[in-house]
């Protein structure tokens, strides 16, 4: 995600599970009755909202499983007033033995569940579905969940991302914290999947997802598009556009398929852009290796967000950054490859927790700085010089660059402060002058190969760069990520940090 000028004005293993029939889980459910006191919920207990423990997020994601696939089927009527029919389906298996199954979902109405294909009972709490399965599900068995249920992209003033309400349609903004508000899901990035997403959509409407293209179906006056991803992928990086939409294909190096979702009345306007894109994906292909998904675009929304975000695939833009005159040229540029970027940093690596988000946002804000200098001019001392010298307030205000504060109540995406990404960016411009260019530019390409399609930390980041250099990192990382005042910057003795504005008295 990367917050607009104006917003920051304003904020300061993958395979497909196969259900098991009734008689045998009856059968596994027998045996292990005497595991029943291990399960995560007692049975006839309280409906309770869980969590994986992520400390940003406390109720986010749930434990006791892993999700192997999501299948998810929306039908739109033609209005945003109105909720949407959906179906989920969620594919997985059980890493301990379960009475209950939690799931993140808020902002719509459950009508059935199954498991294994027998109806469950289920209850809300919190913004968590509890469903109780008929019998115990066993540790290490696979496990089919299906809930149908209604979506709704009605606005609320608690609400902060999922659905998006556009001009002529839908998208989704699920980041961080907001999947769950589309559709039912484990709503944390440690748990990634494969999806399949089917989208029914009225007659003048074109739909687009994640990854390609596998179905177009019309019957009467309604079309389906099918989509399915070929690499694993966080819910927060879930996307489904409808509108009064055309898709623009092209080409990408190495014959990577490309395609732009764009309102069809703006297809010409917003060419000079798109054809951009090719040309961006080999720069990032000739810093950091291939690029690691099935296909790339730009999906170009009507409407007024004050973010772009990094949906995997097909990344999220406002249609007002290429259309207005507010930003330079070269500034639109540098968001395109800070998108794009994610799509390696973020998307094929992903945060195993929301506090290692300065790996993805500061990776991202890299390049973008990267690229203006070298397409702009706009060099990248001077930015993090000027960074260097605002990183004590960033610090002071949003916490360190690895433990940021938690967001304010009602306010999701209060985690995207200054400090994880020009102050994490900060830190990345710091380990280059620490360990050389060489090693670096190493570290970056190792890491996007040894992570790939997978999660990982800033524990792990620590210890490749410690490999890959041969330095001890150890005191390094923990001041420049985890201390409250900015470290003195390699190379550059002279920078100095303007002092936090004090508190005003209370």
């Amino acid at each position: 995600m990367l917050l607009t000028a104006r917003a920051h004005a304003r904020r300061h293993g993958t395979g497909i599970a196969r259900p098991r029939t009734a008689r045998s889980r009856r059968l596994k459910s027998t045996l292990l009755a005497s595991a029943v006191a291990v399960c995560l919920v007692a049975a006839g207990a309280p409906a309770n909202p869980l969590g994986v423990g992520d400390r940003l997020f406390p109720y986010l994601g749930n434990p006791g499983y892993d999700v192997a696939a999501y299948d998810l089927s929306f039908t739109y009527s033609g209005s945003n007033s109105k909720p949407l029919q959906a179906v989920t389906t969620i594919d997985g298996w059980t890493t301990a033995a379960l009475d209950r199954i939690n799931l993140d979902f808020a902002h719509g109405k459950v009508e059935s569940v199954e498991v294994d294909g027998e109806p469950a009972t289920f209850a809300s709490a919190g913004e968590d579905l509890v469903i109780t399965p008929q019998d115990v599900l066993p540790q290490g068995d696979r496990m089919r969940i299906t809930v149908r249920h209604t979506s709704d992209p009605v606005s609320t003033k608690e609400r902060d991302g999922g659905w998006v309400r556009t001009a002529d349609g839908l998208a989704m903004a699920n980041q961080a914290d907001a999947a769950h508000r589309v559709f039912p899901c484990n709503d944390h990035p440690s748990d990634k999947a494969m999806f399949t997403i089917r989208v029914t959509a009225p007659a003048g409407y074109t739909a687009a997802a994640n990854g390609l293209a596998t179905g177009v179906d019309r019957v009467g006056r309604a079309t389906t598009w099918t989509y399915r991803t070929g690499h694993p992928m966080a819910t927060e990086l879930a996307q489904v556009s409808i509108g009064r939409s055309t898709v623009l294909h092209r080409e990408g190096p190495h014959g990577l398929p490309l395609r732009d979702v764009v309102p069809t009345k703006d297809r010409g306007l917003l060419e000079p852009w798109l054809k951009k894109t090719p040309d961006q994906i080999t720069w990032m292909e000739n810093k950091v290796g291939p690029y690691p998904f099935e296909t790339y675009g730009l999906l170009i929304a009507d409407a007024t967000t004050g973010f772009e975000l990094e949906t995997q695939t097909l990344s999220l833009f406002e249609r007002g950054l290429f259309t207005g005159s507010t930003y330079p040229k070269w500034y639109v540029e540098s968001v395109m490859v800070h998108e794009l970027a994610h799509q390696w940093f973020g998307n094929s690596v992903s945060p195993r927790t929301w506090s290692d988000l300065w790996l993805s946002e500061g990776h991202a804000t890299w390049y973008e700085a990267l690229y203006a200098e070298e397409k702009a001019d706009h060099t990248l001392e001077a930015r993090m010089k000027a960074a260097y010298g605002a990183s004590d307030r960033w610090r002071a205000a949003g916490g360190p660059p690895a433990a940021p504060k938690p967001p304010q109540p009602g306010q999701k995406i209060g985690i995207f402060r200054p400090n994880v990404y020009d102050g994490a960016a900060l830190v990345l411009y710091a380990l280059r002058q620490e360990i050389g260019r060489r090693a670096f530019d190493q570290l970056e390409n190792a890491w996007v190969r040894v992570h790939r399609d997978s999660t990982a930390t800033t524990a792990d980041f620590q210890r490749l760069a410690e490999q890959i250099s041969g330095h001890d990192l150890e005191a390094f990382f923990k001041s420049w990520l985890y201390g409250e005042k900015t470290p003195a910057m390699p190379g550059h003795p002279e920078w100095k940090a303007a002092a936090p504005a004090a508190k005003a008295p209370k």
